[in-house]
C-alpha cells in the first residue's frame, strides 16, 4: 500500500502537532483540518502540511477533506464533556461513523485510530466506553485499520505534567485527587514515531498497539517527581486524596471554569493505565522515560536552572 497524502484529524492538538512533524519529516503530504487557526499556526512551518479551516463533524466537509488522500489518522479525543460536539458520543462514536462513510465515498482504505489503554464496553467511565464503541465500529467497517492505545502522554507542551508544575509553583500544599491511580507515561515523541512508522507498514494493519513508557508511577509519584525536578521537593507538601475527597474535588472541579478534572476522569482512574508485562513500543523502538526527559524543560524553571540560563546569556 503506497501512502503519499494523509488527512490528520486532530492534527493541531498536543499529540497531533508531534505526529504531523514526524510525518512531514518522512515526506508525507498532510491535510490538517482545524477550527482554530491560531492553534494550527505551528503547523505552517512544516513544508508539506496544509492546514484547512473545516468542521470534521460535517459529513460533506469531511468527505472533501479526504479527496485525494491515501490514509487518514484520527487523533480526536475529549477528556471532558462540554459543548455538543465535545461530548464523548459526538467526538468518539459519531465521528467514527462519519469517518467510515467518508472513507467509503472517497475510496480511502487506510485508517489509523488513537484510542486509550483498557477501553471496553463495560469500562467504568463513559470516556473509555465511547472509545471502545469507536474501535468496534472501525473494526466492523472492513477498512485497513491500526489502533493505538497509549497510557497518559507527556511532553514539553502537555497539559498534564505542566499543570502540576504550575500548581507546585503557586501553592504550598498540593492535594492530588486520585493520587494512588497508576500510570505508565509515554513520551509524545515516541507516540508520534510509532504512528509515523505504522502508516505504510502492511504488517501493522489489523493490529492494536498498547503504548507505555518504561516506568509505572502513581499520580502522586509523578507530582513528587515534578516537585523534585523544580527543586521544590522540600518546600511543598504533596498529599494523595483518599477516595471520598477525590470524588468531592472532582465534583467541584467539574463545575468550575477550566474543568481540570471531572467525575468521569475519576471513574477512568479506577482502572490503572498500565500495560501488563511492562511498558513497550512496537517496531523495536525504545520508550523514553519521564525521569530522563522531564529535566530537559522543567529543570530550567527552578532557581538553579534560571541562574544557569542567565549565566549562559552573559557568556560566563
Amino acid at each position: 500500500m503506497i501512502i503519499k497524502k494523509i488527512c490528520v484529524l486532530g492534527g493541531s492538538g498536543f499529540v497531533g502537532r508531534h505526529v504531523c512533524a514526524a510525518l512531514a519529516a518522512r515526506g508525507y503530504r498532510l491535510v490538517v483540518p482545524t477550527r482554530n487557526a491560531e492553534q494550527a499556526k505551528t503547523l505552517t512551518t512544516l513544508p508539506t502540511v496544509e492546514p484547512v479551516n473545516a468542521n470534521i463533524h460535517d459529513p460533506e466537509q469531511l468527505g472533501q477533506l479526504l479527496q485525494g488522500c491515501d490514509a487518514v489518522i484520527n487523533l480526536v479525543g475529549v477528556l471532558h464533556e462540554g459543548r455538543a460536539l465535545a461530548s464523548f458520543s459526538a467526538a468518539h462514536v459519531d465521528l467514527a461513523k462519519t469517518l467510515i462513510e467518508a472513507c467509503r465515498q472517497q475510496g480511502v482504505q487506510r485508517v489509523l485510530q488513537m484510542s486509550a489503554l483498557h477501553v471496553g464496553l463495560d469500562a467504568p467511565s463513559q470516556y473509555l466506553r465511547s472509545k471502545a464503541q469507536a474501535e468496534g465500529l472501525l473494526r466492523q467497517s472492513g477498512l485497513a485499520l491500526t489502533i493505538f492505545r497509549p497510557s497518559v502522554i507527556f511532553g514539553e507542551d502537555d497539559h498534564f505534567l505542566n499543570l502540576f508544575a504550575n500548581m507546585l509553583k503557586g501553592l504550598p500544599v498540593v492535594i492530588v485527587p486520585g493520587g494512588h491511580a497508576r500510570f505508565q507515561p509515554v513520551y509524545v515523541g515516541d507516540v508520534a514515531r510509532v504512528i509515523a512508522e505504522a502508516v505504510s507498514r502492511n504488517d501493522s494493519v489489523g493490529c492494536t498497539y498498547d503504548l507505555g513508557g518504561p516506568t509505572t508511577y502513581t499520580l502522586k509519584g509523578l507530582v513528587d517527581l515534578v516537585a523534585q525536578t523544580l527543586g521544590l521537593a522540600h518546600k511543598r507538601w504533596v498529599f494523595a486524596a483518599d477516595q471520598t475527597l477525590t470524588w468531592l474535588m472532582a465534583f467541584m472541579m467539574e463545575i468550575l471554569p477550566g474543568q481540570l478534572m471531572s467525575l468521569d476522569n475519576v471513574r477512568s482512574m479506577q482502572k490503572d493505565s498500565v500495560i501488563e508485562g511492562g511498558g513497550h513500543l512496537p517496531f523495536g523502538f525504545l520508550a523514553q522515560s519521564v525521569e530522563a526527559l522531564l529535566p530537559t524543560w522543567l529543570a530550567q524553571q527552578n532557581p538553579r536552572g534560571r541562574y544557569a540560563r542567565f549565566r549562559d546569556r552573559a557568556t560566563r
